[in-house]
C-alpha cells in the first residue's frame, strides 16, 4: 500500500536553514494556471511576500488564514447575497456626502490594484452625479501600527496608480478606542459619512458605527463582530467582492437617488447574514469527502 504525504515546502525550502528570531522562508515553485487552488495558493503568496516587504503584519497571516476555512465553506464562489450587499454598498457610496475606503496590510498586499480601481470607480461615478465631494480616498488604518509600515503601505497603493493617499499624518481619532487603530484623518475616517472597511477589526467597525458612520464591511466570517456591526456586510473574499462593488457601482451610476435610497434602505443585513451562513451549514453535508480523483 502507498501512502502519500503531502507537505507544503517546497524541495527548495526544505533546504533551507532556520534561524532563531528569523521567518522560515518557504519559497514557492512556479503555479500552473491548470492548479485547483492556484487562486488560494497566489494570494497566500502575496501576503508573505507583505510580511517580508513590511506591509503585512505577521498577525495578519493568521486572520487571513480564518478568512480562508469560511471560503471553503462558501464553495469558494461569490453567492447572490454577496452580489446583493455590493448592490446595497453601492448605493450608499453614491449616496454619500463623503465616502471613504480604509486600508489595511492585508488589503494592500492582497488587493492594491482592485482596491485603487474601485476608489476610480466611485469617484468617477459620483462625479457624473454631481456629487459636490466626488473623490472616494483611500486611507491607511493599520492595527499594528509603526510610521514605517504606514509609508510602506500608502507606497504599496501609490505604486498600484493611487493619487488621494491618506493616513500617514493622522489629525484625528475614533472615539472609544484606545489603541493606535484610533488614529486617522479629518479628511478621511474623520469627515466621512459612509466608511467601506475591507477586512476590518470587530473593536474599530463597532466603534465607527457609535460614532455615527455608515459602515459596509467586506468579511468572509458571517458571525464575527465586523459582520454584524456593519451596515451592509458583503461576505466573499476580497479579490472576489472589491470587482462586483465596482461593477454595482458603475450600474447604478446613473440611478435616480430615490432609487439608490430604496436600494439600501431595503437591505437587511442580518437577514442576509443568516442566509449566508445557511449556505455554509447546507453545504457540510453535501461535501464530497471522497478522493478528488
Amino acid at each position: 500500500m502507498l501512502i502519500y504525504l503531502s507537505f507544503c515546502f517546497s524541495s527548495k525550502a526544505m533546504e533551507s536553514h532556520i534561524y532563531v528570531g528569523q521567518p522560515f522562508r518557504c519559497p514557492m515553485t512556479d503555479i500552473p494556471p491548470s492548479h485547483p487552488r492556484r487562486a488560494s495558493l497566489l494570494a497566500r503568496e502575496r501576503l508573505v511576500e507583505g510580511v517580508r516587504a513590511g506591509i503585512v503584519s505577521e498577525a495578519g497571516l493568521i486572520a487571513h488564514g480564518r478568512g480562508e476555512a469560511f471560503d471553503y465553506l462558501l464553495g469558494e464562489r461569490t453567492t447572490d447575497e454577496a452580489v446583493a450587499a455590493c448592490r446595497a454598498a453601492a448605493a450608499l457610496l453614491l449616496l454619500a456626502r463623503r465616502p471613504v475606503m480604509s486600508v489595511n496590510g492585508n488589503v494592500a498586499a492582497l488587493a492594491a490594484e482592485q482596491a485603487v480601481a474601485l476608489a476610480e470607480t466611485v469617484t468617477g461615478a459620483r462625479a457624473s452625479r454631481g456629487a459636490a465631494e466626488g473623490a472616494m480616498p483611500l486611507e491607511v488604518n493599520l492595527f499594528h501600527r509603526t510610521e514605517e509600515r504606514v509609508r510602506r503601505v500608502a507606497d504599496r497603493l501609490r505604486a498600484a496608480g493611487a493619487r488621494d493617499v491618506l493616513g500617514e499624518a493622522p489629525d484625528a481619532r475614533v472615539p472609544g478606542l484606545d489603541h493606535a487603530r484610533a488614529l486617522c484623518s479629518s479628511q478621511g475616517v474623520g469627515g466621512a459619512d459612509v466608511v467601506l472597511v475591507p477586512l476590518e477589526d470587530g473593536d474599530r467597525a463597532e466603534a465607527l458605527r457609535r460614532w455615527g458612520r455608515t459602515v459596509v464591511a467586506v468579511d468572509l466570517n458571517p458571525m464575527s463582530r465586523t459582520s454584524r456591526a456593519a451596515h451592509v456586510t458583503v461576505v466573499d473574499e476580497l479579490t472576489r467582492a472589491l470587482p462586483v462593488l465596482a461593477r454595482e457601482t458603475s450600474a447604478l451610476a446613473g440611478a435616480p437617488g430615490g432609487g439608490l435610497r430604496a436600494i439600501s434602505e431595503g437591505f437587511d443585513n442580518a437577514a442576509c447574514l443568516r442566509a449566508v451562513l445557511g449556505r455554509m451549514v447546507a453545504r457540510v453535508p453535501e461535501v464530497d469527502l471522497g478522493p478528488p480523483c
